[in-house]
């Protein structure tokens, strides 16, 4: 059983791509895009939906065990959904998604300390730097002028954040909540570029799960951080 345990840890922690892969800001192949488009889209929609969801639990109390139950049930139903049903799996993805953010305020009041009200614009701040990137991706396949949008994105949002300091006074509680929403925001954006040329990597070597690939973004966060650290940091030749 411990055997087990230490394998499925070093697959989960295993990645193929290296620092080259990684620093790549060439043009990306045409197949390699519309896999990085369908993925950007459906993340997009999914976290609409929990945007949307945060929002009526927030102004209509809409969220609780109801919500906890029918996101667990959908995402059971979704990972025992064959990968042909495309169409059933994207929709119990957004259903899951809605739950969830509607739930989520229940857990980040107690684990990070983060009031509701700042849950759906921590959320909607995520959704719109996506749309940033999936706007861009629409409009062209050079790596560097997507990215490019994810720097100015997170430089826009500090500098609000400075400005709201500046003209508002608000209280140093209110201010740390914000300082915190507003570096992990940051980070999330960070990392979804490295997201991205992960996602690229393995387009190379054939077709991907899209649905899949939405739901892991997420699930797959210290894997991929730990791994691009490893790699920036050792020595190429023993990466």
């Amino acid at each position: 059983m411990i055997i087990e345990v230490m394998y499925a840890v070093i697959w989960y922690f295993n990645r193929n791509w290296r620092r080259q892969d990684l620093m790549n800001s060439g043009l990306i192949p045409a197949h390699a895009h519309a896999s990085l488009d369908a993925v950007y889209s459906m993340f997009f929609g999914a976290m609409f939906c929990a945007t949307i969801g945060s929002y009526l639990h927030l102004f209509w109390a809409i969220g609780g065990l109801f919500t906890v139950l029918s996101s667990v049930a959908s995402l059971l139903c979704l990972c025992f959904t064959s990968p042909e049903r495309v169409r059933v799996r994207l929709s119990l993805l957004m259903i899951a998604s809605f739950s969830l953010g509607a739930s989520v305020g229940l857990c980040t009041k107690y684990l990070f300390e983060i009031g509701q009200v700042f849950v759906p614009n921590l959320l909607a701040g995520s959704t719109v730097g996506i749309g940033v990137f999936l706007a861009a991706a629409w409009t062209t396949r050079e790596r560097s002028i997507i990215y490019l949008g994810c720097m100015v994105y997170s430089g826009v949002i500090v500098f609000c954040y400075m400005v709201i300091n500046l003209c508002f006074i608000i209280d140093s509680h209110t201010a740390h909540s914000m300082f915190k929403a507003i570096a992990e925001l940051t980070f999330f954006m960070g990392y979804l570029v490295v997201y991205s040329q992960e996602i690229l990597y393995d387009a190379l070597f054939g077709e991907i799960d899209f649905v899949n690939r939405t739901l892991t973004v997420f699930l797959n966060l210290p894997a991929v951080v730990v791994h691009a650290a490893r790699v920036l940091c050792l020595p190429e030749h023993i990466e």
